[in-house]
Protein backbone atom coordinates (compact mmCIF):
# COMPACT_ATOMS: atom_id res chain seq x y z
CA UNK A 1 0.00 0.00 0.00
CA UNK A 2 1.61 3.63 -1.23
CA UNK A 3 1.55 5.64 1.91
CA UNK A 4 -0.44 9.26 1.05
CA UNK A 5 1.61 12.53 -0.08
CA UNK A 6 3.05 14.10 2.73
CA UNK A 7 2.41 18.23 2.53
CA UNK A 8 5.26 19.17 0.84
CA UNK A 9 3.81 16.92 -2.44
CA UNK A 10 1.02 18.21 -1.89
CA UNK A 11 1.69 21.80 -1.59
CA UNK A 12 4.22 21.06 -5.13
CA UNK A 13 1.35 19.10 -6.45
CA UNK A 14 -1.18 22.48 -6.13
CA UNK A 15 1.43 24.79 -7.27
CA UNK A 16 1.65 22.96 -10.28
CA UNK A 17 -1.47 22.93 -10.87
CA UNK A 18 -2.04 26.63 -10.02
CA UNK A 19 0.30 27.09 -13.04
CA UNK A 20 -1.34 24.38 -15.31
CA UNK A 21 -4.68 26.31 -14.68
CA UNK A 22 -3.43 30.01 -14.98
CA UNK A 23 -1.30 29.41 -18.40
CA UNK A 24 -4.10 27.78 -19.84
CA UNK A 25 -6.64 30.06 -18.80
CA UNK A 26 -4.46 32.85 -20.61
CA UNK A 27 -3.78 31.36 -23.11
CA UNK A 28 -7.35 30.46 -23.96
CA UNK A 29 -8.03 33.81 -23.53
CA UNK A 30 -5.53 35.92 -25.79
CA UNK A 31 -4.01 33.04 -27.66
CA UNK A 32 -0.85 30.76 -27.20
CA UNK A 33 1.43 33.35 -28.62
CA UNK A 34 0.38 36.36 -26.59
CA UNK A 35 1.46 35.21 -23.68
CA UNK A 36 4.29 34.78 -22.25
CA UNK A 37 5.90 32.57 -19.43
CA UNK A 38 6.29 35.93 -16.81
CA UNK A 39 2.88 36.50 -17.70
CA UNK A 40 1.77 33.31 -16.46
CA UNK A 41 3.84 33.49 -13.55
CA UNK A 42 2.90 36.80 -12.65
CA UNK A 43 -0.30 35.49 -12.72
CA UNK A 44 -0.29 32.74 -10.69
CA UNK A 45 1.79 34.45 -8.32
CA UNK A 46 4.63 32.31 -8.80
CA UNK A 47 8.75 33.33 -9.77
CA UNK A 48 9.45 32.46 -13.26
CA UNK A 49 11.91 29.85 -11.75
CA UNK A 50 9.29 28.13 -10.10
CA UNK A 51 7.32 27.63 -13.39
CA UNK A 52 10.74 26.23 -15.05
CA UNK A 53 10.96 24.21 -11.67
CA UNK A 54 7.39 22.18 -12.85
CA UNK A 55 7.73 22.68 -16.41
CA UNK A 56 10.24 21.93 -18.98
CA UNK A 57 8.59 24.20 -21.60
CA UNK A 58 5.97 26.68 -22.25
CA UNK A 59 4.09 24.15 -24.44
CA UNK A 60 4.45 21.67 -21.69
CA UNK A 61 2.19 23.62 -19.62
CA UNK A 62 -0.64 22.70 -22.35
CA UNK A 63 0.44 19.39 -22.02
CA UNK A 64 0.71 19.14 -18.37
CA UNK A 65 -0.57 15.61 -17.97
CA UNK A 66 1.79 14.06 -20.60
CA UNK A 67 3.69 12.03 -18.11
CA UNK A 68 0.41 10.47 -16.52
CA UNK A 69 -0.24 9.61 -19.84
CA UNK A 70 2.81 8.07 -20.50
CA UNK A 71 2.84 6.31 -17.73
CA UNK A 72 -0.75 4.79 -18.08
CA UNK A 73 0.02 3.60 -20.93
CA UNK A 74 3.06 1.36 -19.35
CA UNK A 75 1.02 0.39 -16.67
CA UNK A 76 -1.78 -1.05 -18.60
CA UNK A 77 0.72 -3.43 -19.77
CA UNK A 78 2.57 -4.18 -16.42
CA UNK A 79 -0.65 -3.93 -14.36
CA UNK A 80 -3.22 -6.02 -15.80
CA UNK A 81 -4.52 -8.31 -14.58
CA UNK A 82 -3.19 -12.38 -14.33
CA UNK A 83 -4.23 -13.56 -17.76
CA UNK A 84 -5.94 -10.57 -19.06
CA UNK A 85 -4.88 -10.26 -22.52
CA UNK A 86 -2.60 -6.87 -23.77
CA UNK A 87 -4.98 -5.50 -26.28
CA UNK A 88 -8.10 -4.85 -24.44
CA UNK A 89 -6.45 -3.60 -21.85
CA UNK A 90 -4.24 -0.84 -23.78
CA UNK A 91 -8.02 -0.34 -25.45
CA UNK A 92 -9.37 0.14 -22.40
CA UNK A 93 -6.86 2.87 -21.57
CA UNK A 94 -7.40 4.55 -24.66
CA UNK A 95 -10.62 4.82 -24.66
CA UNK A 96 -10.51 6.11 -21.27
CA UNK A 97 -7.99 8.56 -21.61
CA UNK A 98 -10.06 9.62 -25.39
CA UNK A 99 -13.70 10.50 -23.41
CA UNK A 100 -11.29 12.45 -21.49
CA UNK A 101 -9.98 14.59 -24.30
CA UNK A 102 -13.08 14.50 -26.32
CA UNK A 103 -15.51 16.29 -23.46
CA UNK A 104 -17.01 19.76 -24.38
CA UNK A 105 -14.62 21.69 -22.52
CA UNK A 106 -11.11 19.76 -24.17
CA UNK A 107 -12.18 21.18 -27.56
CA UNK A 108 -11.01 24.68 -27.44
CA UNK A 109 -7.55 22.81 -25.55
CA UNK A 110 -7.53 20.81 -29.05
CA UNK A 111 -8.25 23.60 -31.74
CA UNK A 112 -5.27 25.87 -29.75
CA UNK A 113 -2.99 23.15 -30.38
CA UNK A 114 -3.90 22.22 -33.81
CA UNK A 115 -3.91 26.22 -34.71
CA UNK A 116 0.23 26.18 -33.26
CA UNK A 117 3.14 24.67 -34.96
CA UNK A 118 5.23 24.92 -31.89
CA UNK A 119 2.11 23.08 -30.44
CA UNK A 120 1.67 20.44 -33.33
CA UNK A 121 5.49 19.73 -33.12
CA UNK A 122 5.30 19.65 -29.16
CA UNK A 123 2.81 16.87 -29.41
CA UNK A 124 4.23 14.87 -31.83
CA UNK A 125 7.30 14.52 -30.01
CA UNK A 126 5.62 13.24 -26.87
CA UNK A 127 3.73 10.84 -29.14
CA UNK A 128 7.45 9.18 -30.16
CA UNK A 129 8.13 9.39 -26.54
CA UNK A 130 5.20 7.87 -25.45
CA UNK A 131 5.46 5.26 -28.30
CA UNK A 132 8.86 4.37 -27.49
CA UNK A 133 7.87 3.64 -23.50
CA UNK A 134 4.99 1.41 -24.45
CA UNK A 135 7.26 0.06 -26.71
CA UNK A 136 9.30 -0.83 -24.22
CA UNK A 137 7.23 -2.47 -22.09
CA UNK A 138 5.78 -4.13 -24.67
CA UNK A 139 8.99 -5.72 -25.11
CA UNK A 140 9.66 -6.44 -21.42
CA UNK A 141 5.94 -8.18 -21.71
CA UNK A 142 7.00 -10.85 -24.02
CA UNK A 143 10.75 -11.51 -22.82
CA UNK A 144 12.71 -9.84 -25.21
CA UNK A 145 15.54 -7.83 -24.13
CA UNK A 146 15.25 -4.71 -26.10
CA UNK A 147 11.61 -3.49 -28.35
CA UNK A 148 11.50 -5.07 -31.99
CA UNK A 149 10.54 -3.41 -34.75
CA UNK A 150 6.81 -5.27 -34.12
CA UNK A 151 6.86 -3.65 -30.54
CA UNK A 152 7.39 -0.59 -31.70
CA UNK A 153 5.06 -0.36 -34.46
CA UNK A 154 2.47 -1.58 -31.97
CA UNK A 155 2.85 1.17 -29.59
CA UNK A 156 3.02 3.38 -32.46
CA UNK A 157 -0.23 2.73 -33.46
CA UNK A 158 -1.61 2.84 -30.26
CA UNK A 159 -0.35 6.13 -29.14
CA UNK A 160 -1.71 7.50 -32.59
CA UNK A 161 -5.30 5.96 -31.82
CA UNK A 162 -5.78 8.31 -29.11
CA UNK A 163 -5.63 11.38 -31.55
CA UNK A 164 -7.06 9.81 -34.55
CA UNK A 165 -10.34 8.68 -32.23
CA UNK A 166 -10.36 12.27 -30.42
CA UNK A 167 -10.79 14.01 -33.85
CA UNK A 168 -13.14 11.76 -35.02
CA UNK A 169 -16.94 12.90 -35.25
CA UNK A 170 -17.55 9.48 -32.80
CA UNK A 171 -14.29 9.15 -31.12
CA UNK A 172 -15.43 5.43 -28.49
CA UNK A 173 -16.69 4.31 -32.37
CA UNK A 174 -13.49 5.32 -33.79
CA UNK A 175 -11.54 3.64 -30.50
CA UNK A 176 -12.86 0.39 -31.78
CA UNK A 177 -12.27 0.38 -35.64
CA UNK A 178 -9.25 1.32 -34.48
CA UNK A 179 -8.61 -1.39 -32.25
CA UNK A 180 -9.59 -3.65 -34.57
CA UNK A 181 -6.71 -3.12 -37.10
CA UNK A 182 -4.21 -2.71 -34.14
CA UNK A 183 -5.46 -6.58 -32.76
CA UNK A 184 -5.28 -7.66 -36.38
CA UNK A 185 -1.79 -6.62 -36.69
CA UNK A 186 -0.96 -8.23 -32.98
CA UNK A 187 -2.55 -11.50 -34.35
CA UNK A 188 -0.25 -11.23 -38.01
CA UNK A 189 2.64 -10.26 -36.23
CA UNK A 190 2.69 -12.92 -34.06
CA UNK A 191 4.42 -11.50 -30.82
CA UNK A 192 7.97 -12.63 -30.48
CA UNK A 193 8.61 -14.58 -27.95
CA UNK A 194 11.81 -15.53 -26.01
Amino acid sequence: MTAPPGRRERKKAATRQKIADTALRLFLARGYDEVGIREVAAEADVAVTTVFSHFASKEALIFERDEDFEQRLTRAVTDRAPGEPLMPALRREILVMVRHCSTGDAAPVWRMVDGSPALRQYEESMRLRHANSLAAAIATELGLARPTTFCRTIARFVVDAHSLAREAPDPEAAVDEIFRMIEAAWEAGGPPRR
